[in-house]
């Protein structure tokens, strides 16, 4: 055979395989399946499905900016100091300025025991130029299923009955403390009546410390052994409003707080409520110190989880009126046995879908003849600009 027989064989060679690769068809990859985020509306609004599961998440929270000006209409006429407290007066040198931020997290999922819920609200704050005591603080973090809820809230005693009015001082008597750990369970049936009952580890924040050298009565906010706070409540709701009472056991100091509150929805425009607590705890005062470290006066401590408010008992009432799709008019009004008075009104106005601007007035006037605070009284302006997501 000679060498040009032999190339001639290789390049038909050569050229026949070529032909047959390119009568191959070209195998493209199938692109993966992406799973695009599914809306959840069983819920609510907001909640979408996380992927790969069928638990639906809502992000939700605010960013708000408040401005005060006015004396503090919660002045208590103390501020503590190296572990003393000291007279101070209500009025404010110059405006505050506070900067919000909460982040909230919203679960659900149906389960074959109920709908399982988690809720958690984280707030970061800025306050006169430095970081606030709230920032970086868990507010909320509990879980729910069904009718059961474990978990950090705010006493069943404030959430059962309803917080108070629209009004951001709301609570310059307050009606009870607020954050605690708790194991509630709530029933809720189908002609509006409902009940709860709820046992509650108890928190500081709203709570006073007892003065080193105090020789009265101990107390506590938080319990001090393994019987816990007691709280039970009943409602009745329909269309036109509700009724509710709530009562709590305090387990560290032996005293028990009540309160019975009725809402009225006399138009779809126009509501009223009213409510009313009594307590079994007995005020106590503590020493104030003047400049000169000499005692000059005593104010009220807050001595007990639920029993706050001074006096045997208090009364709170308030009302809301829409003037405009945008527009609504909030007021409330508070008295309690210690002769304190406290006003506030507000008109909250929505400038946009989510972003709304309040401005409010309020004005509270002591009587506490036991107290420094005996005689005196705040007025106070502030604006909120809030915008919520």
């Amino acid at each position: 055979m000679t060498i040009k027989t032999i190339l001639f064989c290789s390049a038909a060679t050569l050229l026949a395989n070529s032909t047959a690769h390119a009568a191959d068809p070209v195998v493209v990859a199938e692109p993966e399946a992406v799973e695009y985020v599914r809306v959840c509306d069983a819920y609510g609004q907001g909640y979408f499905y996380i992927p790969g599961t069928e638990t639906c998440l809502r992000i939700h929270g605010y960013v708000r900016y408040d401005l005060t000006g006015g004396s503090d209409v919660y002045g208590r006429g103390f501020e503590a100091r190296d572990g003393k407290l000291f007279a101070k007066n209500n009025k404010r040198d110059t405006y505050e300025g506070l900067a919000r931020f909460s982040l909230k997290f919203s679960t659900a999922s149906e389960t074959e025991l109920g709908t399982l819920k988690t809720f958690s609200d984280l707030r970061f704050q800025w306050k006169n130029g430095t970081d606030d005591k709230s920032t970086g603080t868990l507010r909320a973090g509990y879980i729910q299923l069904g009718g059961l809820k474990v978990g950090l809230d705010d006493s069943a005693f404030i959430t059962f009955p309803g917080y108070l009015g629209n009004v951001m001082n709301d609570d310059v008597i307050l009606a009870g403390s607020g954050r605690t750990g708790q194991i509630s369970y709530t029933f809720a049936g189908d002609n509006g009546l409902s009940a709860i009952v709820s046992l509650e580890q108890g928190g500081k924040d709203d709570v006073d410390e007892q003065p080193k050298d105090w020789s009265g009565k101990k107390w506590g906010g938080v319990i001090k052994d393994y019987t816990p706070h007691v709280v039970g409540g009943l409602r009745y709701a329909q269309g036109w409003g509700s009724l509710t009472a709530v009562a709590a056991y305090d387990a560290y100091n032996k005293e028990w707080a009540g309160k019975i509150r009725g809402d009225l929805n006399v138009t779809e425009s126009f509501s009223v409520w009213a409510m009313g607590g009594y307590k079994s705890n007995k005020d106590n005062y503590i020493d104030v110190l003047g400049d000169n470290n000499q005692v000059i006066g005593q104010v009220r401590a807050i001595s007990s989880f639920y029993g706050t408010w001074g006096g045997d008992w208090a009364v709170w009432g308030g009302a809301a009126y829409k003037l405009t799709p945008q527009a609504v008019i909030n007021a409330q009004l508070a008295y309690d046995a210690s002769k304190t008075f406290a006003a506030t009104a507000n008109v909250s106005y929505e400038l946009v879908p989510g972003f709304s601007i309040t401005p409010e007035v309020s004005y509270t006037k002591w009587k506490d003849t036991k107290s420094i605070q005996n005689g005196k009284d705040a007025v106070q302006g502030m604006i909120r600009f809030q915008r919520s997501f």
